[in-house]
């Protein structure tokens, strides 16, 4: 087995057009977004290895903030987490797989945490 090098960001708050029923279409919808990333890396970082061996784990809390399309409506939650996922494997063949973990706390009602986790992997 290879070591494997996962880069995590998580409990992002995130507004979010997303829904399906009308009360849920107008309006963004706070997400909770946590992403994890098992990264292709060196089998060793020593002291003074560079950043640019592994991965800016900022690159995750783009992909999940600034980087989805503003004025853009996703019917799906599962759309989101696609976007994310493809956003951080575009032009970074080191990243293996993704996964992202969306809850919509709207639907919460007792701290419930209701909603997917979507995993993608490289092909």
């Amino acid at each position: 087995m290879n070591d494997l090098l996962q880069l995590c960001v998580h409990d992002l708050e995130v507004p979010v057009l997303t829904g399906i029923f009308s009360e849920e279409t107008h309006l963004p919808q706070p997400l909770r977004i946590s992403i994890t990333v098992d990264l292709d890396a060196p089998e060793r970082f020593d002291p003074d290895t560079p950043l640019s061996a592994s991965k800016n784990y900022m690159d995750l809390k783009h992909a999940a903030t600034a980087a989805l399309p503003p004025g853009v409506h996703f019917k799906l939650v599962e759309a989101v987490a696609d976007h994310i996922a493809e956003t951080l494997m575009y032009g970074d063949t080191r990243v293996a797989r993704v996964e992202v973990s969306i809850v919509k706390l709207a639907l919460s009602e007792n701290g419930e945490a209701i909603g997917i986790r979507r995993v993608r992997y490289r092909k």
